[in-house]
């Protein structure tokens, strides 16, 4: 076999041979024949011309040898690390670490056989140069040569360092996923939402981190070892900010957890409390109540709830949402403070202005909901007073406080302030217009008694 690809066809040599014999036999006939014709001036160049061959035969007779022992040797060492690579399983070992299960093309055995069959036969060619004298493509060879030397034992360091190090790696990223298997770890990350049956278990995404941490090194060991500040000194720089940027990311991911965990202690706690002072009739104290469903369609309702997925949000009762609120609120401040170790001022400047815009909207939710509250209360106080057209007086007081608060709400949000001011001034404005509109109206004719009556004394 050959250090060509399967199925490649080897080059005629048979053909070569054949013809280059078959034409030395010509020009021979040829010379032969001018001599006899006694024609010298056409019969000497072609002497000369054989005679060049003929003085070269022997150097190409040695190229060839040493081109056979070459293809020998090499086909010999191609045969025996092929067969030793596939005794290893080398190929399936490396398509189950790369997880295409073995049926990918790619044969690495083929390839290492491959490259050394062409590395013997460039050994061999600074010989087969200088056996056939051509001294001016020989030197640049040999520079060639010594360069690809120098770089050989640095690319052998290389590939070894990676080797062991992507070894150890598998192996202890194997020891620590089982560890955390046999712990209970999972369990824990399936309150996350990781399940061990999608793939994505918690012991094997840690496993995976610590092999990934294990490769950043070793891979700067191995771009190290191959001495190319081209390839290796980019690499190295990239490599290093990776490396300092893992201990912030712990850092940041530690932050978050103990803010979530003080979250979900603040959330349980809020809700407990607040349950137990009855805020889950804040819907009641604010006029949102619902009507009670009717009993004729009662079954109706159940049937259409069982097949209808509900919102997780509506289904959670005041006090619940209370608590979620809080424990957002926690969270976007253990964000802050993350991106504050990262050391990202960008990441900083968008967390912390969403932080703000969110507390200014909660802000102002709360107070509309103190309006609609201290609105619900004024309107039953007027209307159970019993006073002369106590559900007119009601409503407006009610609309006026609810007008106020809203105007407050939204400036507290800072939705356009100038425009709610100018708004809310106008709708006073015409509120107090249209009242003194009113009662100058409906006053006209007790006025006109008592500007009659001035006149009258004014006259007498």
């Amino acid at each position: 076999s050959t250090g060509g690809q399967p199925g490649s066809e080897p080059p005629p040599i048979e053909q070569w041979l054949s013809g280059a014999v078959f034409w030395i036999i010509i020009v021979f006939t040829v010379v032969a024949v001018l001599e006899t014709l006694k024609l010298d001036t056409v019969s000497g160049p072609l002497n000369s011309f054989l005679d060049t061959i003929l003085g070269f035969l022997p150097s190409v007779f040695g190229a060839a040898i040493l081109l056979g022992i070459a293809w020998l040797i090499g086909t010999i060492v191609k045969m025996i690390v092929v067969r030793t690579l596939n005794a290893l399983n080398l190929d399936q070992r490396l398509g189950e670490q790369v997880g295409d299960g073995g049926t990918s093309q790619f044969s690495l055995a083929q390839t290492i056989g491959n490259a050394l069959y062409y590395l013997i036969f460039l050994l061999f060619l600074p010989s087969v140069l200088e056996t056939l004298g051509l001294q001016g493509t020989l030197d640049p060879v040999l520079t060639m040569l010594g360069e690809i030397w120098g770089i050989v034992p640095n690319i052998g360091a290389a590939i070894a360092i990676g080797a062991i190090g992507w070894f150890i790696a598998q192996l202890v990223q194997r020891l620590v996923t089982s560890f955390l298997t046999a712990a209970g770890t999972n369990q824990i990350g399936e309150r996350f939402g990781l399940s061990s049956s999608g793939g994505r278990s918690l012991a094997g995404i840690i496993g995976t981190i610590v092999y990934v941490l294990i490769l950043i090194p070793v891979a700067t060991a191995a771009l190290n070892a191959l001495q190319i500040q081209a390839i290796s000194g980019p690499s190295i720089a990239m490599l290093s900010q990776v490396t300092n940027t893992i201990p912030k990311l712990f850092a940041a991911a530690g932050i978050l957890a103990v803010f979530y965990v003080i979250g979900q202690f603040v959330n349980d706690l809020l809700t407990n409390v607040l349950t137990d002072l009855g805020f889950n009739n804040l819907f009641n104290w604010l006029g949102f109540s619902a009507s009670a469903p009717s009993t004729t369609d009662e079954t109706t309702d159940e049937t259409a709830e069982s097949d209808t997925p509900q919102n997780p949000l509506t289904s959670r009762t005041p006090s619940e949402l209370a608590g979620l609120l809080v424990l957002i609120g926690i969270m976007i401040a253990g964000i802050v403070a993350a991106t504050d170790v990262l050391q990202i001022p960008a990441l900083t400047d968008i967390v912390g202005g969403v932080g703000f815009i969110g507390a200014r909207v909660l802000s102002g939710l709360v107070v509309l909901a103190i309006g609609l509250f201290l609105a619900n209360f004024a309107f039953n106080l007027i209307t159970g007073s019993g006073a002369r057209q106590s559900n007119i007086l009601a409503q407006v007081a009610r609309i006026a406080i609810i007008a106020f608060s809203l105007a407050l709400g939204l400036q507290q949000m800072g939705i356009a302030p100038d425009i709610v001011n100018l708004a809310f001034g106008l709708l006073l404005g015409a509120i107090a217009v249209a009242i003194a509109l009113a009662f100058g109206l409906g006053g006209r004719d007790v006025a006109g008694e008592q500007v009659r009556e001035w006149l009258d004394s004014f006259k007498k």
